[in-house]
């Protein structure tokens, strides 16, 4: 979930009808091109660990720092890209104590090798830089206030709370390293350099703190499993207190870390409970939780959330819902605290199990989405769970395919991948009609691909194959088109015709009908008419199990 972006579109989601028009193509640039490709300066190696020292500074808004690149050689080259955003500013490359030639091109880096390594060989090469925000481009008062991926803000005291979120722009925003998503290092080190008396929390398990005769301290933490790389942050206070607990799970003791401002201790001890019962629920669903080894940590930051693996950012500021408000105007969304749940759900979808593209990222979104009503139907029951999906159409805009353009760093504008997927995989259920199988491919999916990259094909793929059911044209119907499919239908004499009509060539998706308080039967439509017995009169409306994001209407 990109930080603030539910914040940011909820108003526009309440006021731009479901029928939105379609936005302009988007056009992408050469820079789109090398920051979301797999291009000759990245194919050639793979990023085993990378060992990341930062220093920030919150008196003048810098950062300086280096990262050390352990990579494997898959085939020769000789030249390397590095990814590092304006307004940060490489120093120097070094490898074997030797400094690199480099050239840029925007924000991306060309280092040329001193001769070409053979596969299968091991090196490291380390990035030295340093960067202010205050003279960021199209710097603002605002933008002073709170820059780029770092959140440069204050606590309820006034003292320095530094924060960091960068899932669509990128970790080369804050961290030089290999910025493509496909990419994830084995594991990885992360030493923040804060001034005293702030408390530095990142991902993964804290090896050490070491106090600088500068008036800083050093917080070294490691992840002993792969990072999504955009997952990487820092969190810094000096108000943070941990409040620890642990949690039975399915491969034993799970730690549980909560560090919240001072202040809000009693409210984050409250919370325990229900971050229990969610690993709980998520556990049934989807399988045990990713990160035994780094452990489980909600941390307070100063905007409202993001899947920080093994570090969950949490800025919900303790209410119910969302913000306090319920997303499915239903009712339903007002018995839990949304950023637990949905952003405890990308450790499985997103972390564990992440996209190749950043086009793909319906596979973090609407699988995150559709958590929160898998978290209801455990909690709860099953008809809150469908009410609240139901409810949250009201956001669907079907403005634009929820899956982007390949290549070319292209996460869709279109909040839809969020609303719009959690339904589309409800519908899939009900097509599926079987609790048990679908049971064991969500938790199939996460044995399968856990810690890994993944396509969209794969997870189609898998899904088809594990429930049973061929889900392909409902997948390309739902991601690939804006276009609901809509059941057309008629009664001639003692007669019910119907068909799919706004849908791709092949569609034959069945679907639940009935009529007022009566019980649903199954049909199985295609874009033929076909005509069935009804003792139906002429007029007689049709119901659709809600449970299925379709639209119905007479033919005219």
């Amino acid at each position: 979930m990109r930080p603030s972006a539910l914040v940011i579109t909820l108003a526009a989601w309440s006021a731009v009808p479901a029928a939105a028009a379609a936005q302009a193509p988007r056009t992408f640039t050469h820079a789109d091109t090398l920051r979301g490709s797999n291009g000759p300066g990245r194919a050639w190696w793979d990023a085993e660990f990378y060992d990341l020292h930062v220093r920030l500074n919150p008196a003048d808004s810098s950062i300086s720092g280096h990262n050390a690149i352990t990579y494997r050689v898959l085939q020769p080259a000789t030249e390397m890209q590095i990814d590092l955003q304006v307004p940060l500013e490489v120093d120097s490359i070094v490898q074997q104590a030797a400094k690199l030639q480099y050239r840029r091109d925007g924000n991306a880096f060309f280092v040329t090798l001193p001769a070409a390594p053979r596969t299968g060989d091991r090196g490291t090469v380390t990035v030295w830089y340093h960067g202010d925000w205050r003279r960021a481009p199209g710097d603002t008062a605002t933008r002073r206030r709170n820059p780029g991926p770092v959140h440069w803000a204050v606590d309820s005291a006034g003292a320095p709370w530094i924060a960091t979120s960068n899932e669509g722009p990128g970790a080369s925003t804050w961290w030089p390293l290999k910025d493509l998503p496909a990419d994830e290092p084995d594991s990885q080190r992360i030493a923040i350099t804060v001034p005293d008396p702030m408390v530095d929390v990142s991902n993964g398990r804290l090896r050490s703190t070491t106090k600088n005769p500068d008036g800083t301290s050093t917080f070294e933490w490691f992840v002993a499993d792969p990072i999504n790389t955009y997952d990487v942050a820092v969190n810094a206070s000096s108000a943070y207190v941990p409040v620890r607990d642990e949690y039975a799970g399915e491969k034993g003791g799970l730690t549980l870390e909560f560090w919240a401002l001072r202040p809000h201790e009693k409210d984050a001890r409250a919370l325990m409970p229900e971050v229990k019962q969610m690993l709980r629920c998520h556990e049934h669903w989807f399988g045990p939780y990713p990160w035994y080894r780094d452990g489980y940590k909600l941390i307070e930051v100063p905007y409202l959330g993001m899947e920080h693996q093994s570090g969950i950012a949490y800025g919900n500021r303790y209410l119910r819902g969302y913000l306090g408000r319920d997303l499915s105007a239903t009712g339903e969304g007002m018995s839990w605290d949304y950023i637990i749940v949905h952003e405890s759900a990308h450790e499985w979808w997103g972390n564990s199990i992440s996209a190749k593209d950043h086009a793909d990222m319906w596979i973090h979104e609407s699988f995150g989405m559709y958590a929160e009503a898998l978290y209801l139907e455990c909690a709860k029951d099953r008809a809150s769970a469908e009410r609240y999906l139901v409810g949250v159409r009201r956001m669907i805009r079907n403005d634009m395919p929820i899956i982007g353009t390949y290549g070319v760093n292209d996460t869709p504008r279109s909040q839809d991948r969020y609303p719009k997927g959690a339904n589309m995989l409800m519908t899939m259920r009900a097509v599926v009609n079987d609790d048990a199988k679908w049971l064991a491919m969500l938790r199939g999916l996460n044995a399968t691909f856990g810690h890994q990259t993944v396509t969209a094909k794969q997870i189609r793929d898998y899904m088809s194959r594990a429930t049973g059911t061929d889900l392909s044209k409902i997948f390309v119907q739902y991601q690939e088109t804006t276009q609901i499919p809509a059941l057309e239908y008629r009664f001639d004499g003692k007669a019910l015709a119907y068909r799919w009509t706004h849908v791709v060539p092949g569609f034959d998706m069945p679907v639940e009908v009935g009529v007022a308080a009566e019980g649903y039967q199954r049909i199985r439509p295609t874009e033929e008419w076909q005509v069935v017995p009804s003792k139906l009169a002429p007029g007689t409306e049709l119901r659709i199990n809600p449970v299925f994001y379709v639209t119905a209407a007479p033919a005219q």
